[in-house]
């Protein structure tokens, strides 16, 4: 094949398929500019792999958008949590929400102080990531009883807040 040749290959194989390419990549990225792009580089890997057969041109065509759309949702998921990550460690909190973290753990701390010490202890313990094993260990309880006296000490706990501060906070751990 002559070098012009090529290129009309090429290029008829962008006109014919581009558009339907596009809008494959599109379904599964959900982004038509970001599919767009992914599209024309389907097509440049298409012509450097110089597949002479239209029927195979056409399957490996599509299932390459396919296998495109989804890798570039995996580098999104990577992008995503990278960014996440990077904005929790550079983030610094604003004066007014490092204002409310402290209210809110000089609510917790109070009522800690005001509940029964072994259900203040347990809430405690708990939101430290002991297991019940360890709990009952810690704490000399019965293993099997542990899940019921969290739950009320977490009963009185959030009954306490309520009746003092107003409903809690969603995503509290209370």
């Amino acid at each position: 094949m002559k070098p012009n040749e090529e290129w009309l290959d090429i290029e008829r194989i962008f006109r014919l398929h581009y558009t339907r390419l596009a809008q494959v990549i599109a379904r599964v990225v959900r982004d038509p500019a970001r599919a767009e792009e992914l599209a024309v580089e389907v097509c440049l890997k298409w012509s450097a792999r110089r597949i002479t057969d239209a029927e195979n041109s056409e399957r490996w065509l599509y299932r390459a958008a396919v296998r495109s759309g989804l890798n570039e949702l995996r580098h999104q998921v990577r992008r995503s949590r990278y960014e996440r990550v990077v904005s929790f460690v550079r983030g610094s909190p604003t004066p007014e929400e490092l204002l409310a973290a402290r209210q809110e753990q000089e609510r917790v701390r109070l009522l800690l102080a005001t509940i029964k010490p072994r259900e203040a202890e347990l809430l405690v313990l708990r939101s430290q990531g002991f297991t019940y094993e360890e709990l009952a260990a810690i704490l000399h309880l019965n293993p099997a009883s542990i899940g019921t006296l969290l739950s009320r000490a977490q009963q009185t706990f959030r009954k306490e807040y309520t009746r003092r501060y107003g409903t809690p906070r969603l995503g509290s751990k209370t």
